[in-house]
């Protein structure tokens, strides 16, 4: 598909927006990568509206002149989600920063889309609730929405699906729409709201996300135990869920990935297979908790079980947990992160993680293992240098058989880190015939195919390709 003339559209912006409108190599490379090893794919030029109108208008233009959009949070995601494959003007959201109301009494808040979790949480601070959603990077409530973002609070809260009410949404051809309603529950017509969470800015971009809150838990504990095997420590998990135990957070980190931590975050934690825990409710219901999951755990070879109450000692211990990336890369400086996930079946994920590891010893590679394994979800984070074709090989291959297997027992290619360009051969091996119904949404909502083209269905409408 042939795009319009993006220097017209910047033109016309510019008198609108003046020092808001970046043309700044620095500023525009920035806005083309992730957080990972996908090469930098700059946009053209980078604006920064303030208020939803802004987008309507940047959009319009857009719109009118042919040019490819990017929609930006804060550039967190990892399978190249923000690369500007056709050049054009990247929308950054991160001005869009209104908490426009925390409605205590209903448990919900409505939001601007550049508003990140963390200050979410700090608005919310004395009314007793919080935004449980941790995908562990501060990332913008609207790119939480658009990737689907869930994290480590999963298990207990579910993804942001299961959180978003409402959205405020600008379409391709610059209108604006509102998807669904405060109510609970609904059943008026198709599902627009969640059809938008998720479509990573393919269908349009999200200006203002009305979100459920969630009361905090009176007790939190947290709580650690190594394992000799790593099959140990994933059956113990299989069996906590099956058991009923409401746990807050279950993150499973195998020995490399554990040695990594500890060098990096300064801990000493048993360099073996190990799990983390984390409870929530009255006292003595997090007491019964923890009690039921040492036994689980020291049925299955459990060791070290060692548990935290203070608020200081589990910051300690998440923090570690979410600082793992950088740990990660720590393994080997100077190497770039490519890290990927699948989401199984509870019951093949022991099958399925074993097999992953086995996989990277026998490529000889570094790619520690971790996971929300609470809900079947699991990554490998590769340690690479992209620069070795024979290494990215096998990288490459050690991927390809993690997800076939995945999709093999009922599993989904991604299970949080959604498809981007990265990933779009195996949605199509995922979908199957219903490929081309993605297809299918795209085109309905974006004839033109400006919306962050080339991302989730691959180059703009190429069903009948799939």
């Amino acid at each position: 598909m042939r795009y319009g003339d993006v220097s017209a559209a910047i033109e016309r912006l510019k008198p609108s927006f003046g020092d808001r409108l970046s043309l700044s190599a620095a500023v525009r490379e920035q806005h083309g990568k992730d957080t990972t090893f996908h090469p930098v794919r700059a946009p053209d030029a980078v604006v920064f509206p303030n208020v939803v109108e802004e987008v309507q208008q940047i959009v319009r233009v857009c719109a009118d002149l042919h040019v490819p959009i990017i929609p930006f949070g804060t550039g967190t995601s990892c399978e190249g989600h923000v690369a500007a494959l056709h050049g054009g003007i990247c929308v950054d959201t991160s001005q869009l920063r209104a908490v426009r109301a925390i409605r205590v009494d209903d448990l919900d808040a409505t939001v601007e889309a550049g508003v990140t979790r963390k200050e979410l949480n700090a608005q919310l601070h004395g009314t007793g609730l919080h935004f449980p959603i941790d995908p562990g990077a501060d990332a913008s409530i609207g790119g939480m929405v658009s990737t689907r973002a869930s994290g480590t609070n999963a298990v207990r809260y579910g993804t942001m699906r299961e959180q978003v009410l409402s959205l405020e949404i600008v379409l391709p051809d610059g209108s604006l729409v509102h998807t669904g309603t405060r109510a609970r529950k609904s059943a008026a017509g198709y599902d627009l709201t969640h059809l938008f969470v998720g479509s990573e800015g393919t269908l349009g971009i999200v200006t203002a996300v009305t979100l459920k809150l969630h009361a905090i838990p009176e007790h939190i504990a947290a709580a650690t135990c190594s394992f000799p095997e790593l099959s140990q420590a994933v059956q113990t998990v299989i069996q906590t869920v099956q058991a009923g135990v409401p746990i807050g957070r279950v993150e499973l980190l195998d020995d490399t990935q554990v040695e990594a931590v500890n060098r990096y975050s300064k801990l000493a934690l048993s360099v073996a297979p190990t799990l983390i825990f984390e409870f929530h409710g009255s006292r003595g219901a997090v007491q019964d908790q923890i009690e039921l999951v040492k036994d689980i755990a020291d049925a299955n070879g459990g060791c070290n079980f060692e548990w935290a109450e203070r608020p200081e000692d589990r910051s300690r211990l998440w923090k570690a947990r979410h600082d793992i990336w950088w740990a990660n890369l720590a393994l080997r400086p100077g190497s770039q992160g490519l890290p990927t996930d699948v989401c199984v079946p509870i019951s093949q994920l022991a099958a399925n993680i074993q097999a992953a590891k086995e996989d990277v010893l026998q490529a000889d590679l570094i790619a520690p293992i971790c996971g929300h394994v609470g809900d079947g979800n699991f990554h490998l984070c590769f340690v690479v240098n992209p620069d070795c074709a024979d290494e990215m090989r096998r990288v490459g291959q050690v991927n390809r058989r993690m997800i076939e297997r995945a999709l093999a027992c009922g599993g989904t290619c991604t299970g949080e880190h959604g498809i981007g360009y990265g990933k779009i051969d195996f949605l199509r091996q995922e979908a199957g015939n219903a490929f081309a119904l993605h297809c299918t949404v795209k085109r309905a909502f974006d004839p033109a195919g400006i919306m962050n083209p080339g991302k989730i269905t691959g180059e703009p409408f190429d069903a009948a390709t799939s």
